[in-house]
């Protein structure tokens, strides 16, 4: 007859099972993070088309012309800053990958955000007016991530990081007004 080590048969199998719970656990979360990088990209390329549609073209072309002319105060709509904002919003509370974010849309909101900051601060002066410190905040989070991680992408390179914000901003703006529609 066999004998069965009762203790180390149970201490194996206690063992087993925690290993394969751990396991599980494991490749779940690993599931549910590639599930989000997935949303999060479909999401931006989604943010992409809305940016490039004929209507957001059109106000793109639109408010470049103004910030090209310093007319600050004729800004009517503020569609592509609130379309900012809302990204801001949503790469702030991670439901967007900020690298993602980055690489689609970065060069704009950082020239949009300085062209209407300079040379008069439009969102300054808008915060003033309506007593609310608050308002685009998400936007100008957003710019401060986006300034990071082109600082990052520069070092990484070794280069230099960017030349001056105001050219950079002047011909984004000005390529912006020559957009046409689709």
């Amino acid at each position: 007859m066999v004998a069965i080590d009762w203790p180390s048969l149970t201490l194996i199998t206690a063992f087993s099972t925690w290993v394969l719970a751990i396991g599980t656990l494991i490749i779940l979360f690993w599931q549910t993070y590639q599930a989000q990088v997935l949303n999060s990209a479909n999401a931006v390329m989604n943010l992409r088309d809305k940016f490039d549609s004929t209507r957001l073209r059109a106000v793109r072309r639109h408010l470049s012309d103004k910030l090209l002319k310093q007319t600050h105060e004729d800004i009517a709509s503020i569609e592509v800053v609130t379309f900012f904002e809302l990204i801001g919003t949503l790469t702030h509370r991670r439901v967007l990958n900020e690298e993602l974010v980055w690489e689609a849309f970065g060069t704009w909101i950082t020239a949009y955000w300085y062209a209407l900051r300079h040379p008069s601060d439009w969102v300054g002066q808008l915060r003033h007016d309506l007593e609310d410190p608050l308002i685009f905040h998400e936007y100008e989070w957003l710019v401060l991530r986006m300034l990071e991680l082109d600082r990052r992408a520069f070092a990484r390179l070794h280069a230099k990081v960017g030349g001056n914000p105001e050219e950079e901003a002047r011909r984004i703006l000005k390529r912006e007004s020559l957009l046409e529609s689709l």
